[in-house]
Parts: structure tokens; sequence; C-alpha cells
């Protein structure tokens, strides 16, 4: 069976965000091993589970994508949006571990300016993303 572009792309993707969440697991295992509690900063954990988690989530996109019944440029477009904002949030615990600044971004009023929107571009970007690549796999399989 020969893979589509698109879907060698996502693969590509989940391997990389695969292998990032294990690099973030040994940052994780050296902060648990130099803290007294044991314990990570809660954003290395975050990050570390995030990016484990949305590794598999990327493989499930890639199932849709080469069972859909859209073209490649949507099917690329429809799975890199959720990709992007998966990548964007890993990159955001690791950068709120790595400063330890916080243990919740969202507490006390310290959001950063432009984090609603982009929270709501979020929510738009990987439900409708994922909600395409379903409709094409229910095109190209189903119906």
């Amino acid at each position: 069976m020969e893979l589509g572009g698109d879907t060698k792309a996502v693969l590509l993707a989940a391997g990389l965000i695969f292998l990032w969440a294990l690099l973030i697991g040994v940052w994780k295992y050296r902060e648990m091993a130099a803290s007294p509690e044991g314990r990570a900063h809660p954003y290395v954990d975050v990050a570390h589970r995030a990016a484990l988690l949305y590794s598999f989530a990327t493989l499930l996109l890639a199932v849709f994508v080469e069972l859909s019944d859209f073209s490649t440029l949507v099917n690329t477009i429809a799975a890199f949006v959720p990709v992007a904002f998966f990548v964007t949030a890993i990159a955001s615990y690791c950068v709120n571990g790595a400063r330890a600044e916080t243990d919740n971004q969202f507490r006390d009023g310290d959001e950063p300016p432009g984090q609603q929107p982009f929270m709501w571009a979020l929510i738009a970007g990987e439900i409708g993303g994922v909600a395409i690549l379903i409709a094409g796999f229910v095109c190209g399989q189903i119906l």
C-alpha cells in the first residue's frame, strides 16, 4: 500500500512530536531527580504528557487523512491546523516549565495579551480540522 504524501507528512509530524515527548521526558526525569519532593515543575509534567498524547492524536489524524475522500490540499490543511496548535501548546508548556514562574498560566489574571483570542482560534482550528477529516472519512469510507 502506497501512502499519500499528505499522510506521510502527518505521520512524520506524529513521529517528531513523539520524539519531542521523549526528550521532554528526560527533562522531566532530571527535574524529578533534582527535586527534594521528587517532582518536576508542573508545566514540565504537562508538556511531557501533552506531547505524548498529541503524538498519538496526530497518528489518528494521519489515519483520517489516508482514508479521506477529500483532496490532498484539503486533508493537509485540515490536519496541520490542529497539529500546529498541538505544537504551539507543547512549546508554551515548555516555556512555562523552563521559566518556572507559574504553575497555572490562567490564574490570577496574568494571561498574556492575545491569549483569549488565541484560545478561541485553537478551539475552532482543532475542532474544525478534525471535523473536516472525519467528514472526508465518512464520504470516502461510509457513504
